[in-house]
């Protein structure tokens, strides 16, 4: 069997799709599209008919790039309101732990939900044998297997909000996640799994961040400011529109005043079609301002959730890709901050470090189960493995993310 995965990340300025392949433990990129938004605001879908053809458009796209259609993805849900609590359960085992059994001491392990809220996914800590603590207990002898693990709850409309507008199209929605749970997964290593981090991602319209315990988020908040508040200074103080405000950005801006030049200009037209020469190193003040905003708000964030200053605080989003942001980074929160590094096959853009890190968490999820699963068929595994022509139930039941699907 070919193991190949699917993620889906709706956000607010593009939408993000990702197949993978895993292939001798490591990740390899099938095929990618990036779709810009419609009809999604704050990575809430705010009108469903723009929202569903962005999302169809890049189907389509994967479609095109593989020769067999997408049915089956893990989806990224909207964070706004997540919580995480901490739960403990505790079973009898026949012998060896088996996956049905890791299954069964999570759920013994969850309590009363609050009803306007769903159950997002159980992120385990750690397990007991008798009295041996372990992280992977499956088939290890013991009698007694106890269980700690962080349950994450959103309100429901968070949740049905993506899979109805998915299925409306033909997708079946099998894992849900957040992207605050992939950011940590795409950069998680020995030290992570030692000490208490953060992720700060800078998204477009939101940053969110993330406190972790020894590579388990703990706690979560969200900024309201990204990105597009960069687009939007540069479009007010040269008279711009956002497109043109994003290329100079992306393009000509530097994060750091020391690297940008006091000579060099680039030449736009206006809103009014007047044509203007930008000087980078005004340019580069513009943006610096904003950026030094948002780490600013996002640190204070950092000290809210936690007395413990962290030992590495990685910073993701598609603007950490911009000329000397890590010199910049340093130079506001110090040596533990490191941008993180998407290092996957094919691949090496910050904008999909939720997607991939989502994909390596239910691959690991399948592995603690015991399970084996590829999210095509084996006529599409056909597809993919030959040389190809040029061509053109309940919802949540099913979903991996509870740990208790077949």
């Amino acid at each position: 069997m070919r193991h190949i995965y699917t993620c889906i990340d709706i956000g607010s300025d593009s939408i993000k799709i990702i197949v993978c392949e895993l292939y001798q433990n490591r990740y390899n990129l099938l095929a990618t599209s990036t779709i810009k938004s419609k009809g999604i605001k704050k990575g809430l879908i705010t009108d469903i008919n723009e929202a569903k053809s962005c999302i169809k458009k890049g189907f389509d796209e994967l479609e095109t790039m593989l020769g067999f259609k997408i049915k089956k993805v893990i989806a990224i849900i909207p964070s706004y309101f997540a919580e995480f609590n901490m739960i403990k359960g505790e079973i009898k085992v026949n012998e060896v732990v088996k996956g049905n059994d890791i299954i069964k001491v999570l759920q013994t392990a969850m309590k009363e939900n609050d009803p306007t809220k769903e159950m997002v996914t159980i992120i385990p800590i750690d397990f007991a044998i008798d009295n041996e603590v372990t992280n992977f207990p499956l088939g290890k002898s013991c009698q007694d297997l106890k269980s700690r693990a962080i349950m994450v709850t959103t309100p429901k409309k968070n949740i049905y909000s993506v899979i109805n507008l998915l299925n409306s199209i033909g997708i079946e929605v099998i894992d849900i996640s957040l992207g605050c749970i992939g950011d940590i997964n795409t950069f998680m290593d020995e030290r992570l799994e030692k000490c208490v981090s953060a992720v700060i991602n800078i998204g477009a319209e939101k940053t969110e961040v993330s406190l972790y315990n020894k590579g388990i988020i703990v706690k979560h908040s969200i900024i309201n400011m990204g990105s597009k508040s960069v687009d939007h200074d540069i479009s007010y103080m040269y008279k711009v529109d956002l497109e043109t405000a994003k290329m100079l950005k992306e393009k000509f801006s530097s994060a750091t005043r020391t690297s940008a030049s006091l000579n060099e200009t680039k030449e736009v037209k206006c809103k009014d079609g007047q044509v203007i020469n930008i000087n980078q190193y005004e340019l580069s003040e513009i943006v610096i301002s904003r950026l030094d905003e948002i780490l600013t708000l996002a640190n204070q964030e950092i000290n809210k959730l936690t007395s413990h200053k962290p030992e590495i605080i990685y910073i993701t989003g598609g603007i950490t890709n911009m000329n000397n942001f890590q010199q910049f980074c340093r130079e506001k929160l110090g040596k533990c901050a490191i941008i993180g590094s998407v290092n996957l096959i094919g691949l090496r853009n910050n904008k999909f470090s939720s997607a991939i890190g989502n994909i390596i968490y239910f691959v690991n999820k399948l592995k603690l189960k015991g399970k084996d699963y590829s999210m095509i068929t084996n006529d599409e595994m056909e597809i993919l493995s030959t040389p190809r022509k040029n061509t053109n139930d309940s919802m949540l039941g099913k979903i991996f993310g509870y740990f208790f699907g077949e």
